[in-house]
């Protein structure tokens, strides 16, 4: 049951950060994302066979620990008013979808802490692992390197043509980060973790 409600919570955590990118789009003039149905949390609209089944299978077996990702939610640049700024903005709206769901979790564990502390028992560790999972989400794709959403920042320093160059080798650049850089991404979850889960 443990395992299942886990899925359960990394499933949505996904899904509403693409929800939340397709929505943000929506509203600064894209109808793209509402046109193909995908402005919507049924997760099968956003299920990718790797990302979303394989991934997190492989990734648990490996480590006993979920990651994966949901099919990208598209959208049109040209449908945009300020097509440079609003596709930061749209970038931008995934991982502060996961900053609001880790801190609705963080209520919720307080809460239950308060006034529910046999229940807080019971639930304690899906409390923080859906604290930690939405928070690593959205570090993790506020990375500088595409395809993470924090890509989009370098529009507003870096030339196009590096741009490009870089989506090119974007997931090579990614697992060197991964292997040598999430200790250190590992520390800031911890803390942000703490901080928030602090009673």
């Amino acid at each position: 049951m443990e395992i299942i409600l886990t899925l359960i919570i990394l499933l949505y955590a996904i899904v509403f950060h693409e929800v939340s990118h397709g929505y943000a789009a929506y509203k600064l003039g894209d109808p793209t994302a509402k046109y193909e149905g995908r402005l919507t949390l049924n997760p099968i609209s956003h299920l990718d066979p790797f990302g979303t089944i394989l991934l997190p299978l492989l990734t648990f077996l490996a480590t006993g620990f979920f990651f994966g990702y949901a099919k990208p939610v598209p959208y049109n640049p040209y449908n945009l008013k300020n097509p440079q700024r609003d596709s930061i903005l749209i970038a931008l709206a995934g991982p502060l979808s996961n900053i609001f769901l880790a801190i609705v979790f963080t209520f919720f564990y307080k809460f239950l802490f308060l006034t529910q502390p046999i229940l807080f028992q019971s639930l304690k560790d899906i409390l923080v692992f859906a604290v930690r999972i939405n928070l690593l989400l959205a570090f993790f794709n506020l990375l500088p390197l595409p395809p993470l959403d924090g890509s989009k920042l370098l529009l507003l320093k870096v030339p196009l043509e590096i741009y490009q160059y870089l989506e090119i080798y974007g997931f090579i650049l990614i697992f060197i980060v991964i292997w040598f850089f999430f200790p250190y991404l590992n520390f800031l979850i911890n803390f942000f973790q703490n901080l928030l889960l602090k009673i």
